[in-house]
């Protein structure tokens, strides 16, 4: 009997925590992505970050679903997205493209950063009507990371003029209907 109590507690405090698990599974992947980065390993760095979108869509949906949404996981889900589609993706165009133009590629790739955590802690303080304003770090990171498969074909003030319009765009009074 005892047991039962203990383990039907256990499942249930899990079922709780399986959205922010989720969240946090999009937080190691992105920091693992940078890790990647840092090693030249852009390919994998790359695959790692588009699975971070799939751990952050999928963490949405399993909260609502399991209607288990929470201030908490709204908090958390911001501080992970910072780093799988803000650090991530601008570390990897840093290091691959950006940081041949010294100081203003360096400025670029933070800008980005900061636009994009201006964006998410926006985004945490509005009532959520069904739009997003401005565009979300998630569609923001994973252009970025996608850029990085062009590298090869287009100049690179191009991807200094990306980075610019992107974090522009993440703090613009836009409003795009959520999907």
């Amino acid at each position: 009997m005892f047991l039962s109590q203990v383990i039907d507690s256990t499942l249930k405090k899990l079922r709780v925590q399986t959205a922010n698990l989720l969240t946090l599974g999009n937080l190691a992947l992105g920091g693992f992505s940078i890790l990647m980065t840092l090693e030249e390993q852009y390919h994998l760095a790359l695959l790692l970050i588009f699975i971070a979108a799939l751990a952050d869509r999928l963490d949405g949906m399993v909260a609502r679903k399991l209607n288990i949404e929470s201030e908490l996981g709204k908090q958390l889900d911001s501080m992970c997205d910072i780093i799988s589609f803000g650090v991530a993706p601008a570390i990897l165009l840093h290091q691959d493209v950006l940081s041949q133009f010294g100081s203003p590629g360096a400025f670029f790739t933070v800008f980005y950063i900061g636009c994009g955590a201006l964006r998410l802690a926006r985004f945490n303080l509005s009532e959520n009507n069904g739009y997003f304003q401005g565009l979300p770090i998630t569609v923001a990171g994973c252009l970025i990371t996608l850029s990085y498969l062009l590298t090869s074909y287009l100049p690179a003030p191009f991807f200094m003029v990306m980075m610019m319009t992107l974090s522009l765009l993440m703090v613009s009074p836009f409003k795009l209907k959520k999907m």
